[in-house]
């Protein structure tokens, strides 16, 4: 499987409660040790009463909890597998005493058991069939399509000195006219902090990530041409064009996990398009009253308080159909060099 398939399936995992339960079925199902090995070539890590623990089993895990990515190692020499591995022990146990204690007789055990298998299930269809279309070859035709789409600005390499007044912005551009070095007055005169010990140098710039009266300045401005002064929010500023050129477009290296999300997030909606189209699909609540005050959590935000028996986090399809940020207009890499701030 290619690396951005990975990076893509890396954020799909399932809840830890869900993989308890999991662990409950198979305790509910197991008559006996279990002395092959479920994977070829995997390792028998630890035994309770008759029943084996394979490393695949504390990978799994491992995977569950987001500790490690889909398809990479876990060395069973390392502390990270030994913690886990006390983990699948402890839920081991756990589950057999649930058993013991007949509690996946009850109904609400079933419900929860039937819920976790539902979404386990989901989960798997979803990543067998972003597996299938999210490719090179897809990744590498849509990048070719936003390239042609991708509109290349005018980037200008320049250097600034900011003066607190227009007096002495004009005292330094006169010291310009006679020949002193802008990057000797930048150091010696500037009040930017910021750039002043490199020579004023703000790198290359594109006019949407200037204030306007950087952009304004910079419309009509030639290669060497020495800018200004003009009056900003920070002061007065006079501005020195090293060099111009188009904006060199993102590359496909760069641009990878973004169209990955975006392949993903166009295979998980139209499989769900699909299957809602084939389904006689009615909701028998009205709709939830729109409300300006409603606060959305933030899909970054650390999950709540675990809930017992209860699926945790948002499934497969539900973490890919976030919308992606795929424009038309692929963003060019930010310049090393400081920059000024854009103002509101």
């Amino acid at each position: 499987m290619n690396a951005p398939v990975q990076q893509a399936r890396r954020k799909v995992r399932f809840g830890l409660i869900a993989a308890a339960l999991c662990l409950v079925l198979a305790a509910c199902n197991q008559t006996g040790g279990e002395t092959r090995a479920p994977e070829p070539g995997d390792t028998a890590v630890a035994k309770i009463n008759n029943q084996t623990i394979w490393a695949s089993d504390v990978k799994r895990e491992a995977v569950a909890q987001g500790l490690i990515g889909e398809g990479e190692p876990l060395d069973i020499s390392t502390d990270l597998f030994h913690r886990v591995l006390d983990e699948v022990i402890d839920q081991k146990l756990l589950s057999s005493e649930a058993v013991k204690r007949h509690l996946e007789s009850d109904p609400l055990a079933r419900r929860r058991v039937a819920a976790a298998r539902e979404r386990i299930l989901g989960d798997m269809l979803v990543e067998n069939v972003v597996e299938q279309a999210v490719n090179d070859s897809a990744i590498k035709t849509l990048y070719d399509e936003q390239l042609k789409l991708a509109k290349q600005s005018q980037e200008y390499h320049v250097r600034q000195i900011l003066s607190a007044s227009e007096a002495d912005a004009d005292a330094t551009k006169k010291l310009l006219s006679t020949g002193a070095s802008f990057e000797a007055l930048a150091m010696e005169r500037s009040t930017d902090s910021a750039t002043r010990f490199n020579g004023g140098d703000l790198g290359y710039l594109t006019a949407d990530v200037m204030p306007d009266t950087y952009a304004a300045a910079l419309k009509t401005a030639q290669t060497g041409q020495v800018i200004g002064p003009f009056k900003t929010d920070a002061g007065w500023v006079v501005l020195k064009v090293e060099d111009q050129r188009l904006e060199k477009p993102i590359s496909l290296d760069e641009a990878r996990p973004q169209i990955v999300r975006f392949l993903t997030y166009d295979q998980v909606r139209d499989l769900l398009e699909k299957l809602r189209g084939q389904s006689a699909v009615k909701v028998l609540i009205g709709p939830a009253p729109a409300s300006p005050d409603t606060l959305h959590e933030p899909a970054s935000a650390p999950p709540d308080a675990l809930t017992p028996g209860a699926p945790t986090g948002p499934s497969t399809a539900e973490k890919m159909l976030q919308p992606p940020a795929l424009a038309p207009s692929m963003p060019a890499p930010a310049p090393s060099a400081a920059k000024p701030e854009k103002k509101p």
